[in-house]
Formats: structure tokens, sequence, C-alpha cells
């Protein structure tokens, strides 16, 4: 019986997860700050919408907080949470660069370049980086083996 209580997964508070998810996409919005930066200094073209922070930072907030919803649901019901979000985050991750690509090969924004087009794929990236571990820490999975 107290191995079957330490495979669940523990329920942190709500004020603790809410807390845990506005640090994490706080700290995702200003690494993508730097992301951002770092491109318009390599001569990403400031025309190039995406790289800005009204753009960007709503996405990565949305991003952190879609992110966490998916863990909490796949968290409590899959026989293997580890062993699927494993598998699932990066596939999620690589599916979300699509979108980045087709602005790149279609040039459909002002600004557009292949630099500007990498940074925002660098962006999924640090979102994802950035997110895993603190759903880790806030969503902790079930201790069981996977």
């Amino acid at each position: 019986m107290s191995h079957q209580l330490a495979t669940r997964p523990a329920r942190p508070s709500g004020l603790l997860v809410t807390g845990g998810l506005i640090g994490t996409a706080v700290v995702a919005v200003a690494l993508n700050a730097v992301v951002a930066a770092t491109a318009h200094a390599a001569g990403a073209s400031h025309d190039f919408q995406p790289l800005q922070l009204s753009a960007y930072a709503p996405l990565t907030v949305f991003g952190v907080l879609i992110g966490a919803a998916a863990w909490a649901v796949v968290r409590p019901r899959s026989a293997r949470p580890a062993r699927l979000l494993r598998t699932l985050v990066p596939v999620v991750v690589l599916l979300s660069l699509i979108p980045d690509i087709m602005v790149g090969v279609s040039g459909s924004r002002a600004g557009t370049s292949w630099g500007a087009v990498v940074a925002l794929m660098v962006m999924h990236l640090v979102v994802a980086a950035v997110a895993v571990p603190a759903f880790h820490r806030l969503l902790p999975l079930p201790a069981a083996q996977d």
C-alpha cells in the first residue's frame, strides 16, 4: 500500500503551481527577449513583427500554459507518463517549428530572413527548455518504473 502511495503524483497547491507557472512564463519571455535582441544585433530586421515583444511575449505565455495543461492531463492518466512525455515533448516542439519554416519559405512577413526565422525556432526551444524542468517541479510525475 505504501508503495502505491509513493507512485502517485504529488498534489501541489494551486498557489504554488500558479506562482511557478507565472515565474516560468516570465523567465521564458525574458530569455526570448535575449534571443530577439541577439537576432536583431545579428542583422534580423526590426520590421519582422514576430521578433517584437508584443508578438512573442503572449505566444510564449500561451506556450507555457498549454504545455502545463497538457502535462497536467498526461501525468495522472498515462500508465507511463515519463515515457510518454519523453516522446511527446520533442514531437510537439518539432511540430511547433513548422509554422516558422513556412514563414521562412514563403517570405510572407515584412523583414523575413532565415536568421529571423531561426531566432523564432530557437524561441520554441527556449520555452521547452525552461518549461519542462519547471513542470517536473510543479507537476511531478509518479515515481513509477519508466
